[in-house]
């Protein structure tokens, strides 16, 4: 009987009982608790898998696991399950989430021996044996049994977009967060960049992966077949890395133009009747968008070494490429403002708040009526002292704020980690209403220095940015 069978007849045929009986564990209040139902031999109402299908779904799971049985036994019996989960509901694969995450975690008992073994032998000959033995019981059979899900040609498929479900219920439940970090703990390892492949996307790549960027494209919507064809262009770069598990999907990727100097505004870069560069003309690679692809590797980081990698295959193909630069949105800019603006027009001095006052209306200027001139942004010339104040504090925003030490702008976050430093600021560089709903159209450049990456991260480790002198000169003074 294959997995398809046995859950079908679980979840259909329960044990049978009174009328009573059944209305009263219908009306029971609370959801019961997974070591409950599996008890239990009456589903509640309101539950997903009736008990005695749940049951037979943890037998099935501990047989994946059986250290009795071989590899390819273990990837046969894996399979199965995948194909039973892929025509379940979300509260079925919840109950299947919950049995993984709380049936499978390491003996209680001997995770206590080996610490107290551990912490005895610390300091004596014993010490490294008593490692392995405290390391071998961290091992939890969870981990084993995501192991062998691994083993089926499409087991990688399936935990990536498990954990892809999984993310957005581990607030609401938190039996399940052991799963998650087992599954983010494997995902680290098996998508380590030593594992990756760094592959160029063309107008020659096969269709089906230039579909895959239309429909993964996270910062600059793909409107049309022509639209992605401008960004395939000779003038232009796309890469990606890929896992051998999962070879026509790309995991990240990032979109290069080949320009003669660093871009101010995203609208010249995707204008389709733009006149080409001459690829081994460029000096300037401008980094222009970069997506991830996969939600369920969420944690994973190797978008660093994405850069790198392009830049080194950059540089080996186009020699004249001097400088590396981003042209990236500033996403969290508007919501930023919205709750420091009172405290940006409180630090103007005497003669800009007067100024700014009678632009909008208020002696002294307010934040709301700071905030509603700022919508205006395309009637604000360059001597506005709105549209100076929204500099100062996008200046602010991505050189001082900061949480924990790390800027709290996500993009930010991403290229400073990098060693990149926040060199310049772009007006009305996305005039789209994406980019106007971010940050008033503003869009800034990173630029990676690459003698001065090591010395970026060192400052950002200290809790300061590295920025330029044109955004240093933008702060406020307190």
């Amino acid at each position: 009987m294959n997995a398809s069978d046995w859950i079908t007849r679980g979840v259909s045929r329960l044990r049978p009982g009174s009328a009573p009986e059944a209305r009263k564990t219908a009306s029971t209040s609370g959801p019961r608790p997974l070591s409950e139902r599996l008890e239990a031999t009456l589903r509640r109402n309101g539950e997903a898998l009736a008990p005695r299908a749940l049951r037979r779904a943890l037998v099935e799971l501990q047989a994946v696991v059986d250290p009795r049985v071989s590899e390819v036994e273990a990837g046969r019996r894996a399979h199965a399950v995948v194909q039973w989960y892929a025509g379940r509901d979300l509260d079925e694969r919840r109950d299947i989430w919950l049995l993984m995450s709380e049936r499978f975690a390491p003996d209680v008992q001997k995770l206590s021996d080996a610490r107290d073994q551990h912490g005895a032998a610390v300091g004596t000959p014993d010490e490294g044996q008593a490692e392995v033995h405290l390391r071998r019981a961290l091992v939890s059979p969870r981990a084993r049994l995501l192991q062998r899900f691994a083993i089926d040609p499409d087991g990688m498929r399936f935990l990536v977009d498990l954990r892809a479900e999984l993310l957005p219920h581990l607030k609401g439940d938190r039996r399940l967060l052991p799963l998650d970090a087992e599954l983010e703990h494997l995902f680290s390892t098996w998508f380590d960049v030593a594992f990756l492949d760094l592959r160029r996307i063309s107008w020659d790549s096969p269709a089906s992966l230039i579909e895959k960027l239309i429909q993964y494209e996270a910062v600059h919507d793909i409107k049309s077949w022509a639209d992605v064809k401008n960004r395939l262009d000779s003038d232009r770069r796309c890469y990606g890395f890929f896992h051998p598990r999962l070879p026509n999907t790309p995991l990240i990727f990032v979109e290069v133009a080949l320009v003669d100097r660093v871009s101010e505004g995203i609208v010249p870069l995707l204008d389709e009747a733009a006149a080409l560069v001459k690829p081994d003309k460029a000096t300037t690679a401008i980094f222009y968008s970069i997506s991830n692809t996969q939600t369920g590797l969420r944690g994973v980081s190797f978008g660093d070494s994405l850069i790198k990698r392009v830049v080194e295959t950059l540089q080996e193909e186009l020699p004249r490429l001097k400088t590396f630069s981003t042209l990236s949105p500033i996403p969290g800019f508007r919501g930023w403002l919205a709750k420091h603006a009172a405290g940006m027009v409180e630090r103007l001095d005497e003669k800009r708040a007067t100024e700014l006052g009678r632009v909008v209306g208020s002696l002294p200027p307010t934040a709301e009526r700071f905030l509603a001139a700022a919508e205006e942004t395309s009637a604000l010339d360059a001597k506005s002292p709105v549209r100076q104040l929204l500099l100062n504090s996008a200046a602010e925003y991505l050189g001082r704020a900061t949480a924990d030490g790390k800027p709290v702008d996500p993009v930010a976050r991403f290229h400073l980690g990098n060693g990149a430093r926040v060199e310049r600021l772009n007006w009305a560089g996305d005039p789209s209403p994406k980019g106007l709903k971010q940050s008033y159209g503003l869009m800034v450049n990173y630029l990676y220095d690459l003698k001065r990456l090591d010395k970026h991260r060192a400052l950002l480790e200290q809790g300061k940015v590295a920025v330029s002198g044109d955004i240093d000169d933008l702060f406020l003074k307190s």
